[in-house]
């Protein structure tokens, strides 16, 4: 279908369809302009396109010291959804990795091939609904489809591609970005895993929780670096919960149970995810032991609030820190003119403040306070410094939604904010008018050891300018980010991504381990491909 044949009315009051000169989001499919969504159109608009380029264009200089590869995981639709209640959540996983060495930068960008896109490839369509529902417990496997589309992480020798919804981990080869298999940690991993894990950068050990909507509702577990799975411990909550992130420290692990989630029975007879907010109810946070070394969880009270990430946490004496992005009211108004979509659209426009919550293991007393009220999330800090006290966090700049414009409509990221969690003080850069960016690993320099002060880094980021649909990365100096020392030229459009990780140089060119032989290697553990056929599809 033609752009010029359709009104498209939620999307044109939410998102920038066209550049000013009027052209379309270049290398997206057609039938989006079949779509009313504004998630599926302008800088979200999927793009099916794999390729490789090297030797990119620099403007500046890249530092000598930044050696290693930036890689996002996030959305890009492949087929025509089951509906039209698509949700921004439902795009299938496409990896996108700028490599830097030399002085010099390539880039790739690749489908994640997990079971469920295997599936609809063989099938040429799309076979499960998404988030919006209603969830289809006839299919095989998931009763929505598990895109493994949110988060992505570097541990012993490959990539791991992460659910919000706890799904299957999939290992993928860092550097040629070809998925090699199910992560089954030597077979000892019996369920899922929620994105957010933690690998830690000294250790290579990962550490992961996992929720689903039976007792004991919550696992917390860690395997060593070589793979292998060292426990998996169940934490009795109340009921089913939507955790999204965990805090992790020296000593600790910090597991979150928060008055936001859905009602499980609703899901069950009604085949929907019904989210509810229940004020009436504490945000609690668990302090576990990190190595396992004892079951036994101390549960702090707070403010009711959900929270989707984490910055850092640390310990000093008997208090235990944890920094993030706090939600007040994770249930924004509705709008009329959102139509079919206003509840999704809702929900992308929520509001989050820095915040910081303490506990003493001691005494059990909390402190909490908001650290600034700008609006901004995803926000990241050294890669060499998870779990140890940081000054620093380095935010993405949300704008809160203007009536009459189409600012904020969509959740978009147009800057990058660095805060001074001793002194308050704040650097900013903002992107410009109708670019956007995603989030912001903060690369520690080459040279670094662990002694090395934190601002030894590179923030790196992807824009992608909707004035022209052209992409780059961006390089920061981590000791002054109001301007960058660098813009690398991405050959074509990306769509805006999730989240992201950096991973050494060392890692990736040094003694790394070797990429699986086949794509097929436990692939497809739950869906069975002689049963796809047989679903009413």
């Amino acid at each position: 279908m033609s752009h010029e044949e359709t009104s498209l009315e939620v999307t044109k009051a939410n998102v920038r369809m066209y550049a000013p000169d009027g052209t379309p989001p270049t290398d997206a499919p057609d039938w989006i302009w079949g779509y009313d969504h504004p998630y599926l159109h302008g800088a979200f608009a999927p793009t099916n396109r794999e390729y490789e380029a090297e030797d990119l264009k620099v403007e500046g200089e890249i530092p000598a010291d930044l050696c290693g590869a930036y890689v996002m995981n996030g959305p890009s639709q492949r087929f025509e959804p089951v509906n039209h209640k698509y949700h921004y959540y439902d795009g299938d996983a496409m990896l996108r990795a700028i490599y830097f060495r030399d002085g010099k930068a390539s880039f790739r960008q690749k489908w994640l091939q997990n079971a469920a896109f295997v599936a609809e490839d063989i099938a040429g369509k799309s076979i499960w609904p998404g988030i919006a529902g209603p969830y289809n417990f006839r299919l095989p496997g998931f009763p929505i489809k598990d895109v493994s589309n949110t988060d992505v992480i570097y541990y012993n020798g490959k990539l791991l591609s992460l659910w919000h919804m706890s799904g299957d981990p999939y290992q993928v080869d860092p550097l040629t970005l070809e998925t090699t298999g199910r992560e089954t940690l030597g077979g000892a991993l019996k369920h899922s895993l929620s994105a957010h894990s933690k690998t830690d950068p000294w250790t290579g050990e990962m550490f992961f929780f996992n929720y689903q909507d039976k007792p004991p509702y919550m696992s917390y577990g860690m395997a060593d670096a070589s793979g292998n799975l060292k426990f998996d411990i169940d934490i009795q909550l109340d009921g089913a919960r939507s955790p999204h992130d965990m805090g992790l420290t020296e000593n600790y692990a910090i597991l979150h149970d928060l008055p936001f989630y859905h009602d499980a029975e609703i899901l069950r007879t009604h085949g929907r995810r019904v989210m509810g907010f229940h004020r009436d109810q504490p945000a609690r946070f668990g302090l576990i032991d990190r190595f396992g070394r004892s079951p036994t969880v101390q549960w702090f009270e707070c403010e009711p609030c959900y929270i989707l990430h984490i910055s850092n946490s640390w310990e000093e004496g008997d208090w235990v820190h944890m920094v993030g992005c706090r939600q007040e009211d994770p249930m924004p108004v509705k709008h009329a003119k959102d139509h079919h979509l206003a509840s999704m659209m809702a929900y992308r426009r929520r509001s989050h403040v820095m915040y910081r919550w303490s506990f003493n293991v001691k005494t059990g007393a909390v402190k909490e306070a908001m650290i600034d009220e700008l609006n901004s999330e995803f926000p990241t800090v050294n890669t060499h410094q998870l779990g140890r006290k940081t000054r620093y966090s380095f935010n993405q700049i949300i704008p809160e939604a203007q009536d009459g414009t189409l600012e904020g409509q969509c959740q978009t990221f147009n800057g990058l904010v660095r805060y001074d969690l001793e002194t308050g003080a704040q650097q900013r850069y903002e992107y410009g008018d109708g670019v956007y960016g995603t989030e912001a690993p903060v690369a520690a320099s080459a040279s670094t050891r662990r002694d090395t002060s934190e601002t030894r880094a590179y923030p790196v980021t992807f824009i992608t300018d909707s004035n022209d649909w052209t992409s780059a990365c961006l390089i920061f100096d981590a000791d002054d980010i109001t301007k960058p020392i660098a813009k690398v030229e991405i050959p074509h459009r990306i769509s805006i991504g999730f989240h992201t990780t950096w991973v050494d140089g060392s890692e990736i060119w040094g003694d790394r381990a070797q990429s699986d032989d086949t794509l097929g290697t436990g692939m497809n553990r739950d869906i069975d491909m002689a049963d796809i056929g047989k679903q009413d599809i």
